[in-house]
């Protein structure tokens, strides 16, 4: 019962965070740790709960227009593809990784978000877009969807957060098409990785679908709020996962 006391709510919490801008993996993920659930375990029962909280803000991302348009419907299409691709091999290679290792990629991965969310003040607002071809945006986003649906099998925290800065910088995406982009291919690479830890028996399915309800509550409340007042709440709320993504470095 404790360990449920622990998760949920810390799960609803992540759910909020990662309906708004990505990074709830940040919150979700220790949250398993610290109950005491071993380090893979964790990874996959993380994934159960952040599948089914993911599916509902994806919904209502789309259902409220954030992808529309033949171009962006096929480019979400491809970016699935390359996400579950890319995030089966990374869970793969999680279930065979050390701890240490996992470390050790954070501390490669935060330079990276930092340098990008200073950089990109405005997040995709409509007046600061640069525009880009087509055939950049779709190579963006796809490669984005590949590495990044990679690190998210293999690990996960901040999956949302790189790919909505990815794809508002190198892709020149709107805030809005981003968002809704961000959602489709974070799914994707949230499936293929359940997938992988399903068949390697490595999920608490009872603490995961406790979890999963409370993963749900927060993604719905979080998608609303992005759906009505995006663009004021999306940037404090990544810089907030950042800040504690240095903590969790620094405290070990």
């Amino acid at each position: 019962m404790s360990q449920y006391l622990i998760v949920c709510p810390l799960v609803f919490l992540a759910g909020f965070v990662d309906a708004i801008a990505g990074g709830g993996g940040l919150i979700s993920l220790p949250a398993y740790i610290i109950a005491g659930v071993p380090a893979h375990l964790a990874l996959g029962t993380n994934k159960l709960s952040s599948a089914l909280g993911t599916s509902i803000s994806t919904g209502r991302y789309l259902k409220n227009g954030y992808l529309k348009g033949k171009m962006l419907i096929r480019l979400a299409i491809l970016a699935s593809a390359a996400s579950l691709t890319g995030s089966f091999i990374g869970a793969g290679l999680s279930l065979r990784a050390s701890e240490s290792t996992l470390e050790k990629l954070m501390i490669i991965v935060l330079p990276v978000v930092a340098f990008y969310v200073l950089k990109n003040k405005t997040l995709g607002e409509e007046t600061q877009i640069i525009p880009v071809s087509g055939r950049r945006m779709a190579l963006s986003a796809i490669l984005a969807a590949f590495f990044i649906g990679g690190y998210d099998g293999f690990y996960g925290p901040g999956t949302g957060t790189l790919l909505l800065l990815v794809l508002t910088g190198a892709a020149g995406m709107s805030l809005k098409e981003a968002s809704g982009l961000t959602k489709v291919i974070n799914l994707s690479s949230n499936i293929a990785a359940l997938t992988a830890f399903v068949a390697n028996g490595t999920v608490l399915y009872p603490l995961g679908l406790a979890a999963g309800i409370f993963c749900i509550a927060g993604h719905y409340i979080g998608s609303g709020m992005v759906v009505h007042n995006g663009r004021r709440i999306v940037r404090p709320v990544i810089l907030l996962v950042l800040t504690i993504l240095f903590l969790k470095i620094l405290c070990g």
